[in-house]
This record gives C-alpha cells, structure tokens and sequence, in this order.
C-alpha cells in the first residue's frame, strides 16, 4: 500500500505553533498548551483524583492492550510479562485493565490471548505482581495506584483456535458485517441464544471473582470496539428480553455489572465503552469508503449514530447509556469508539494504516479531534463521572501539550495512552519530571502493532523497539509487507 502524502505528518509541524496552525487550517478546536509542566511545577496531569474512593495520584492511564503473546493455555509468556513490567514503570498511575482477557476459551480473538479462567489463576497474579513490582521500583511505591483487568468476550471476531479461522458467536445479523465478514445471514446456529447468554454471564462473574481474589482492584467489563457487549448496544432487531429498546440491548452488560456488586462486593466496576459508532468500512487500497448502507435507512444497525445519517454522531442513547451505568454504580468510563475491525480511522487514527485497512479518509487530526471533542461532551454531561479519553496517540510531540490542556480545561478527568506506550512506555513518567519527549520513541502510527497480530504474529513496536527489532518476527513481518505491496 503507498504511503499517503496528502496529510502533513505530525513530525513535520516544527513546534507547538505550527500545531496549531494546522488544526486551524482544518477548522478543529483542541485545547493545546504552549509549555507541558512538571509535577513539581503543578502540572494538572499530576493532580490527585478520586475513583471509586481510591485516590489516583495522577491522570496518565494506560488502556488494555493485547499483545497475542500469551502461551495456548492463556498464561503470559516473557513477552506478556514484559509489556506489563512496562506499563508498571511507565508512571501512569491508572491502568486499565493491562490485557482483554477473555472470560472463557471460545470467547479469544485469537488463539493466544489471555485467559480469565480459574486454570490460570497463577498467571493472572504473575502479570499483577510484575506489574506492582516494576511500578515500585521505578516510583518507590504502590501508593495511590489503581489497576483492573479487562474482561472480554469477543464475539463476531472470535478465532479462538487458529489466526485464520473464525469461530463468531454473534447478538445478532447484521447486514453489513456479516457480508464484510463472509457470514451466512441465514446461520442462526452462531447466534446467542437467551439461555446460552446466562451461562456467559455467569463465566463473567467467575472471572471477576478471580480477578478479585488474585489482588485487582476493579474489573472493566469490556463493551467496545465491535466485540460482543458492544455488538448487543444495536441489537434493536434481536428479538426478547436482550434486544429492542435500550434496556433492553443492554440488559448483558447491566446484568453482569449487578451480578458483581452483589456477589463481589469488594471489587469495584469500570466499562469501556464505544461511545459511537459508524457505517463499516470496504477494506481497500484505496482511500477509505462507508460499505452502501442506502437500502437500511433509517439505519439501525449501530450504537451513537444518527438514523438518517449513520456517518454522523448521535449521544442521545450512549448519554443515557452513561447515565445507567453511573446509577450502577461504574467507578469510571473510558471512552473509545468504533471498532479497529471495521472502522479503525475512527478509533485508532494513523497515516500508516495496517495492511488490513484503507487509506485514511481524512486527516487523522480530524479522527483525533472527534474522540476528544466528544469526550468533552460526555464529561460536560457527567460531571461527576470519572472519565478517560482516548484518541491521543497520534499527537505524537504534541501529545503531553494537549493532555495537559485538556485535563485543565476539564475536557477528561484521564488521558489514556495505548499505542504510544508501546514504543515509549515511560511518556508519563517523563511529562511529570519536566523532560521531553524522546523524539525516537515517539509513536508513529506505522501500524505495526496491527498488521503483525493480523498475520499470527504477536504484537510490538517493531519499528522503534530494540526488543522487537531483534525478534524474528521481524522478519516475518517485513516480508509480509513486501508481499503485500507488490
């Protein structure tokens, strides 16, 4: 695939007001400050915050990010372990979630994922303890730090058995993903049915039991990015008690939440939620285009997006959504979007995008600037929640200028930094001690860490990683992509 050369990189915008002369040249509002300050010179990214009435000392998180690295059974592997002793010593003081861990083997988007399951009981308190020892030994102690596990089942995009196989357990058929994703419309067998999803919820509540019992603090049960608690949010077609209107669509997730505070009464709750959606994307070379959704309007077949024009954002529902959960009881709400599967532009902006996607359909900045503008919404609308953004990444050198603003300006209460942390894990604890950047570990959106787990191998920085480099891999990966262009 070409590169794009329509986008000025990020790295080519000199300073902070060349940044910003970009953002104006694309009509875009971001709170961006010209100076980044140290913990020391009250930075608003070291300001203590209350979650949950645990006292977080700083607004850095780290989102769950899966490397298809753990070994078959689910238990981590040298490299699982690593990327968690990095997200220990990076200085965030949130991590959230660390790893998707899928809440039953079938529930894997491939076959090396973590498991949350009582056979691996050793190797979830081995990825915390790695986690907790790095954290103190590079910031003295565990004080003020707030970790959960990610809880997840992957529905639609289950391949729990071989990286080319698809194994979907779906809420219900949607018209364009199951062409996208070569599913029957007509096979009702991988559908849940009402009785199965009560054995899944209870596979939930097992496995935050465990997460409890092995040392985290919260649990993040995982709806987001077009897996199976996001998938059932548009579930407006799925007949009973799990479809229809709101309660409805969202009866699995509230249920599992309820289930939790009762039977688990010392461990707290956090959802990560795709706050909207869009119309899939056609996978192509070419510029990134919506599939032909002319025949389903008033379209119904997605959660956040306006009926008469799927491509345009609706809060009405994900607002109440919020609302539900904040009455529940949610400690906290991270906010992505979308899903990388079918419309990663939106989700995880890049220039670079992996070899599964399509050229970016716009400026990323634009991506960038719609997660954090509607953030800022949702914040504006529960100003009591405590809520992480997303979507910062590829602001690159200019990232701690615009988490510091947008904290101040009370845009998020937590930046959450997700590719980024893989080449530069140490971002946060930087910012705080008042040091730059380091230019070469900056994200650049390559996509790597994509495009490798998408051909069966584990995920990393492989680019800007020395760790990585040196793996073969590598290797792999490079002749991958030289097929791929050709």
């Amino acid at each position: 695939m070409s590169e794009t050369a329509s986008y000025p990189k990020v790295a080519q915008l000199k300073d902070v007001a060349a940044f910003r002369a970009r953002l104006a040249e694309l009509g875009l509002s971001l709170p961006i400050d010209d100076r980044v300050l140290s913990a020391e010179e009250g930075s608003p990214l070291a300001k203590p915050m209350q979650v949950g009435g645990i006292t977080v000392a700083n607004r850095w998180c780290i989102h769950p990010m899966e490397g298809w690295d753990a070994n078959r059974d689910g238990s981590p592997s040298a490299h699982t372990l690593r990327r968690w002793q990095n997200f220990g010593r990076s200085g965030a003081k949130l991590i959230w979630g660390g790893e998707a861990a899928a809440v039953r083997p079938d529930g894997r988007a491939n076959p090396n994922q973590t498991l949350a399951i009582e056979s691996n009981r050793a190797g979830l308190a081995t990825l915390l303890h790695e986690l907790q020892q790095a954290h103190r030994e590079a910031l003295g102690s565990l004080d003020d730090l707030l970790v959960g596990l990610q809880l997840t089942h992957s529905g639609r995009f289950c391949k729990p058995d071989d990286h080319h196989h698809s194994a979907p357990r779906i809420a219900y058929h949607h018209p364009l993903l199951d062409a996208k994703f070569k599913i029957d419309p007509n096979d009702d067998s991988i559908v849940w049915t009402d009785a199965d999803l009560e054995v899944l919820i209870d596979d939930y509540v097992a496995a935050a039991r465990l997460a409890h019992e092995v040392g985290f603090q919260f649990v993040d049960v995982k709806a987001c990015h077009g897996y199976l608690l996001h998938e059932f949010l548009s579930a407006r077609h799925r007949p009973g008690r799990f479809g229809g209107d709101l309660t409805g669509r969202s009866g699995v997730l509230m249920t599992i939440i309820d289930r939790i505070h009762n039977e688990i009464p010392g461990l707290a709750v956090g959802v990560r939620l795709s706050i909207f959606d869009s119309v899939p994307y056609a996978t192509s070379r070419e510029v990134g285009r919506p599939m032909d959704y002319s025949a389903l309007l008033p379209y119904e077949f997605g959660f956040g997006v306006d009926a008469n024009n799927p491509l345009a954002i609706d809060l009405t529902e994900p607002l109440e959504l919020m609302r539900m959960l904040a009455d529940r009881g949610v400690i906290a709400i991270n906010l992505s979007c979308g899903s990388p599967y079918y419309n990663p532009h939106l989700q995880r902006p890049a220039i670079f995008p992996p070899f599964d996607g399509y050229q970016p359909p716009e400026d990323p900045l634009v991506g960038v600037w719609r997660q954090i503008d509607v953030t800022r919404q949702c914040k504006a609308a529960l100003p009591n929640m405590p809520i992480v953004g997303t979507g910062y990444s590829y602001l690159q050198e200019y990232l701690p200028n615009v988490a510091q603003a947008a904290v101040r300006d009370g845009w998020t209460d937590f930046v959450g930094l997700g590719r980024m942390v893989l080449s530069y894990p140490e971002l946060p604890a930087d910012t705080l001690a008042g040091r730059p950047p380091v230019r070469k570990q900056i994200c650049r959106t390559f996509s790597d860490c994509t495009t490798a787990p998408r051909n069966g191998l584990i995920s990393g920085c492989y680019p800007l990683d020395p760790y990585y480099k040196s793996l073969p891999e590598r290797d792999e990966l490079l002749a991958i992509k030289q097929r791929w262009q050709h």
